[in-house]
């Protein structure tokens, strides 16, 4: 089926290269046109499947793409990211677009936000990522996966202090976890003071291209 979009092709791929650029992104021809296909059947799967109330497809490039991308700084070496909570793809699909040697494995409860994953990743001939339906939380996934990872990371899916809970069994000594955040996280960076088995934390705060939008990544290294 072809869905059609309210602004031209080349005008959402320029949106793409542009705003990437301005996260210092590049992204290949190959990884444009990817998105785009993301983009169709994103809001296609979204008449069946609660994925985002974002329909516009301009906003969607800028508040779920572009976003996705603005831990990109932050992955240097990263072989191995898990994404929790990831929905319908954020950010890890966008962040194995842009970076397709990195292996990704996406985890979310709700399982038919699973199965649209899935069917993108066929869709897109994605190689080096999966999604299960599982909760982070689950005992057997958790010693399966242990210290199995160099980051992990997430958008919106709980207050930080939960999130390093969950997180920091799944990653390797040394390893980050990296959180997408609004602008106000200052009291919940606070929680963490003193937490056991962490080293660092560090703040970044990213505007969105494109949008008065500023987004905090926060970067929260685990003990060697």
């Amino acid at each position: 089926m072809e869905h059609d979009l309210k602004i031209s092709e080349t005008e959402l791929k320029t949106l793409l290269r542009r705003g990437a650029e301005a996260l210092g992104v590049a992204l290949s021809e190959d990884a444009q046109l990817k998105f785009i296909e993301y983009l169709k059947e994103l809001k296609a799967w979204n008449r069946k499947v609660n994925l985002t109330a974002i329909e516009e497809e301009r906003e969607i490039v800028i508040r779920h793409f572009l976003d996705s991308l603005t831990p990109s700084a932050f992955l240097e070496g990263a072989a191995r990211l898990l994404d929790i909570g990831a929905g319908g793809g954020f950010p890890g699909i966008p962040l194995k677009i842009a970076t397709p040697s990195m292996y990704v494995c996406l985890i979310d409860s709700v399982s038919k936000k699973v199965h649209f994953m899935r069917h993108i990743i066929r869709k897109l001939a994605l190689v080096g990522i999966d999604a299960e339906s599982v909760r982070a939380e689950d005992r057997g996934f958790m010693e399966k996966n242990r210290g199995g990872f160099d980051v992990v990371t997430s958008r919106a899916f709980t207050e930080l202090k939960g999130f390093v809970e969950v997180a920091l069994p799944y990653l390797r000594p040394g390893g980050r976890i990296i959180a997408i955040k609004g602008p106000t996280v200052a009291e919940e960076i606070t929680a963490l003071k003193g937490y056991p088995g962490i080293t660092r934390i560090e703040t970044h705060e990213v505007k969105i291209p494109f949008s008065k939008r500023v987004t905090t990544i926060v970067v929260v290294k685990k003990a060697d």
